[in-house]
């Protein structure tokens, strides 16, 4: 039963394959779907009931709330560090306090990951506690890897002329 609900949801979230081309306003559902994803994967790899699932989704999305303004603050000093890269010159009077934000965001992302596993691990024996750093790790690889793409994506459909206009006037 509970393998038919993970599959059910792991089938939920990953139903809207065209989100690597979603608009802008699309980052939440994308957020949405990694989200649901973790949780499906997370309660397979440990082998969760329902309720410990549930647990375990309180606690994430609680980090994720706290993560969020740390991944816009990398996020915002990226761009201006990729201005500056490329020549602007109103970026490049901005690289070192840009850089330092990034390094301080990071930092910051590192201690939450810390304090992540060990409030998922709380309860658990040495085993499920080792699955689960394993699991977090490869996770975040997993969502960092599919955000670029998803980034990348919808950059290239930015940039690309409507297949719809030919050019032709009428």
């Amino acid at each position: 039963m509970m393998k038919r609900i993970r599959v059910a949801l792991l089938a939920v979230a990953l139903l809207p394959l065209g989100t690597f081309a979603a608009p802008p306003e699309r980052r939440e559902e994308v957020e949405r779907q990694l989200r649901v994803a973790r949780l499906v994967e997370l309660s397979s790899e440990l082998e969760l009931d329902s309720a410990q699932a549930l647990k375990m989704d309180g606690i994430l999305r609680q980090f994720d709330e706290r993560r969020r303004p740390l991944y816009e603050q990398v996020r915002e000093s990226a761009k201006l560090l990729q201005r500056a890269s490329k020549g602007d010159s109103s970026a490049q009077s901005q690289v070192d306090q840009a850089a330092q934000r990034a390094f301080e965001a990071r930092a910051q992302l590192a201690v939450l990951d810390r304090e992540l596993y060990q409030s998922l691990s709380q309860d658990l024996p040495a085993q499920k506690k080792a699955q689960l750093a394993l699991f977090l790790a490869r996770f975040d690889r997993k969502a960092m890897k599919f955000k670029h793409r998803f980034h990348e994506r919808r950059q290239k459909d930015d940039k690309a002329p409507d297949s719809l206009d030919t050019g032709n006037p009428g």
